[in-house]
C-alpha cells in the first residue's frame, strides 16, 4: 500500500522534537561525573561504529563483477521484441548550457528505436533552453517536448508527473539534464535490472569536472564512497536510496506510489521510502556510471546541500510510522536506524556538545564517536576511490586527497543543524534551489 502524503504534516512540531531530542543527547553528558561522562559517546560508536565497518568491509566482489561490460555474444541475448519499452524523463529549466548536449547523447543510444521514447520537459524555462529544443526536435523527430509554465509547481516532481501522464514504457529512466553517459548505458541497466529482479536500479554518479579544483575534486570522492556504502547496505540486507540522476525504475512501481510527491524538495529520496513501502526493491549499479557535474563554489554547494538535508530529514519525518512498522524486517530497520543516527542525529549532538563545552568549560563529550566516524568515512573513501572503474578517473586515495575529503566532510555538521532549526522554526516552503550547470 502507498504512503499516504499529509497536507497537515506537523513538520515543525516534529523537528523541534527531532532537535530536543538531539539537543538533551548532546548536552546531558556534561552534567555527568568525568569518568562516566563518555559512555554515551562509546557506546554509540561500538553500536555504529560496527555498523559502519562492517558495511564498508563488506564483499563486493559477486556484485562487481556482475556489472562488467557486456560483450558482443551478451548482447545478442535479448532479440528486439523481447527488450522493455523505455521512456527516458528530462526535467529542464534553464538548462541552454547542455541541453543540446544531452538529446544528441540520448540519441546516440544503443537500444532499439521502437521501444524507446524520450521526453524532455522544459519546465518554465526562461533562458534560450526552449529555443534549442525547438531546433532539436527538427533534427530528431522523435523527440517529445513538454511545456510546463514555471509557475505550475511541484519542482521536478510537478514536471515528471506531467510526463508520466503521456509516458507508455514499461521503465522510466529518469536523467538530470547534465547527465553524460556511455552509447550502452540503456541496455546494460536494463539488463541488470531485469536479471536481479529489481524495481529500480541506481547508476554510480561521477564526476566529469573533478580536475576544476579543490572543491569538485572531494566531491568526485565523495560519489565513490557513497556508491560503496549504497552496496554494502544493500549487501547488509539493507536499504538502497535513489539519487536522482541516472534511476530506471519499473514504471508500475510509481504508479503504485501514486506518482512522484510533489510536496518534497527532493523527489528521489522521497520516492525511495515510498518504494519501499509497496515492496518494490532497489539495486545499485556501479559501472557503467552517470556522469554529471559537481558544483565549483562554496555557495552552491551550501544551496544544495541545504536542499539534500531538508528533503532527508523531511522524509524521516513524513513517514517514521511506516519505518516502524512490521512491513519492514529488521535488517532494514537496523540499516535505516544507524543510518539516520550517522548522517542526521549524529551532527546536531556534536554541534550541540561543542556550544555545550564553550559554555561549561568542559571536555567534548562525542569525540570518540565523530572519531569512529570520521575513521570509517576514510576507509569508505579509500576503497571506493581505489575500486577499478568505468567513466572519469576518481581521484586517488594519497593521504593529502583522504584528509581533504575527511575534512570536507565537516560541512555536513554544519548543514544539518542549521537546516534543522530553520525547519522548526519556519513553515514548510517548497523551494527548490536550481544547481546551475555549465557545460
Amino acid at each position: 500500500m502507498a504512503l499516504a502524503v499529509a497536507t497537515k504534516d506537523h513538520r515543525r512540531s516534529k523537528t523541534a522534537l527531532f532537535l530536543i531530542a538531539c539537543g538533551w543527547a548532546g548536552a546531558a553528558p556534561h552534567w555527568i561525573e568525568a569518568g562516566k561522562s563518555l559512555l554515551p559517546a562509546i557506546t554509540l560508536a561500538f553500536v555504529l561504529g560496527g555498523y559502519g565497518l562492517r558495511t564498508v568491509l563488506r564483499d563486493r566482489k559477486q556484485a562487481i563483477s556482475s556489472n562488467s561490460t557486456l560483450d558482443d555474444q551478451s548482447s545478442e541475448l535479448l532479440k528486439e521484441d523481447q527488450y522493455p519499452t523505455v521512456d527516458i524523463l528530462v526535467s529542464a529549466r534553464d538548462e541552454e548550457a547542455v541541453i543540446s548536449r544531452l538529446v544528441e547523447r540520448l540519441f546516440a543510444l544503443k537500444y532499439p528505436k521502437k521501444k524507446l521514447f524520450t521526453y524532455i520537459i522544459d519546465d518554465g524555462s526562461q533562458d534560450r533552453t526552449a529555443l534549442l529544443l525547438e531546433g532539436l526536435k527538427a533534427r530528431f523527430p522523435a523527440l517529445r517536448v513538454i511545456n510546463r509554465r514555471r509557475e505550475a509547481g511541484g519542482g521536478k516532481s510537478g514536471a515528471l508527473n506531467e510526463a508520466l501522464k503521456q509516458a507508455t514504457g514499461e521503465w522510466l529512466f529518469i536523467l538530470d539534464a547534465d547527465a553524460q553517459m556511455d552509447a550502452d548505458v540503456l541496455h546494460r541497466i536494463v539488463s541488470f535490472a531485469q536479471q536481479g529482479g529489481w524495481s529500480a536500479v541506481q547508476l554510480r554518479k561521477s564526476v566529469v569536472n573533478a580536475h576544476q579544483n579543490s572543491l569538485t575534486r572531494v566531491q568526485a570522492m565523495e560519489m565513490a564512497m557513497d556508491a560503496l556504502i549504497q552496496q554494502g547496505r544493500l549487501s547488509g540486507g539493507g536499504v538502497v536510496e535513489l539519487r536522482g540522476n541516472g534511476q530506471l525504475i519499473k514504471r508500475s512501481s510509481v504508479e503504485a506510489c501514486g506518482g512522484f510527491n510533489e510536496a518534497t524538495v527532493t523527489d528521489d529520496l522521497d520516492l525511495s521510502f515510498r518504494l519501499l513501502s509497496v515492496g518494490s526493491q532497489i539495486g545499485i549499479l556501479w559501472d557503467p556510471p552517470i556522469k554529471e557535474e559537481a558544483v565549483e563554489t562554496i555557495p552552491a554547494l551550501w544551496k544544495q546541500r541545504q536542499r539534500w538535508a531538508e528533503g532527508g530529514l523531511q522524509r524521516f519525518f513524513d513517514y517514521w510510522p511506516f519505518l516502524l512498522s512490521n512491513q519492514l524486517n529488521f535488517s532494514q530497520k537496523t540499516d535505516i536506524a544507524c543510518f539516520f543516527l550517522l548522517q542526521y542525529a549524529l551532527p546536531v549532538v556534536s554541534f550541540v556538545d561543542l556550544i555545550t563545552t564553550v559554555i561549561t568549560r568542559t571536555v567534548p563529550s562525542y569525540w570518540p564517536l565523530s572519531l569512529v566516524a570520521f575513521s570509517i568515512s576514510g576507509l569508505a573513501y579509500w576503497r571506493g576511490c581505489s575500486t577499478i572503474s568505468e567513466g572519469p578517473l576518481i581521484p586517488r586515495p594519497s593521504p593529502f586527497s583522504l584528509l581533504l575529503a575527511i575534512s570536507y566532510l565537516v560541512h555536513w555538521f554544519v548543514v544539518i543543524p542549521w537546516v534543522a532549526i530553520q525547519m522548526s522554526i519556519f513553515p514548510k516552503r517548497l523551494i527548490w534551489f536550481k544547481t546551475i550547470h555549465r557545460g
